[in-house]
């Protein structure tokens, strides 16, 4: 996948719209987008959002005169764009900058527990979890705050939690110059703890194994460091 492309499935979106609210079965690589998710600057999309928004509050019932809710539609305007979706604009791709392995280090490398917050596009409500990154380092190595920074890019957009560790995987493959990656993300849906059935004590488990990490020993070692069973 290359960071910097949007795509429109309109296939994809097709067979969604014939299935249950819920179902997971069919996603792409991709966040969905339109062909034109970039024309409008980040001023107008608050603006129109802010006003959409207000118009939700007050189909609900709400008091836009009450001081305070008359700020609300703003605040989740600017919110939506500049915080939980900043991850749909590829401007905020973060940079990764390699340095030469010049221990000649060969051995797993973790960054365990990244916590991100990102939110279910099916419900638009959050999805909070942590994710463990590991690679095997070939000639080069990434300095260990971007892999968390890469983490939030993705985790920052309406997702799927699928799609999210598939992304975060192949970014990595691409930046780290190497196959030998995995990730594997635990995570609470508050589709799932707060609605339908309100379970509050599930959580779901989703990994990509690349490279030498489709290897059972070394599967096997990634998950004992990590303390997962295996």
């Amino acid at each position: 996948m290359k960071p910097n492309e949007t795509s429109l499935n309109t296939q994809e979106n097709k067979s969604m719209n014939q299935h249950e609210e819920d179902d997971h079965a069919l996603f792409s690589m991709e966040t969905p987008l339109r062909a034109d998710a970039f024309e409008l600057d980040d001023d107008l999309k608050i603006e129109l959002i802010e006003k959409h928004f207000k118009e939700i509050m007050q189909i609900l019932g709400l008091d836009l005169n009450d001081d305070s809710l008359k700020g609300t539609p703003h605040r989740v305007a600017k919110m939506y764009v500049k915080e939980m979706f900043k991850g749909l604009d590829p401007k905020h791709l973060p940079a990764a900058k390699l340095f030469e392995n010049k221990y000649q280090y060969k051995n797993i490398l973790i960054e365990k527990n990244i916590s991100f917050h990102s939110v279910c596009e099916h419900h638009f409500v959050p999805i909070i979890g942590k994710a463990h990154v590991a690679y095997i380092p070939g000639n080069s190595v990434v300095g260990l705050s971007k892999l968390n920074r890469i983490v939030r890019y993705f985790a920052q957009r309406p997702q799927v939690q699928e799609r999210m560790t598939m992304q975060i995987a192949n970014m990595l493959k691409d930046v780290l110059q190497t196959q030998d990656v995995a990730v594997i993300i635990e995570a609470d849906h508050m589709c799932v703890a707060m609605r339908g059935v309100q379970d509050i004590t599930s959580s779901t488990i989703t990994t990509e194994f690349c490279g030498k990490f489709q290897d059972s020993k070394t599967r096997e070692e990634l998950m004992r460091l990590i303390k997962l069973e295996a």
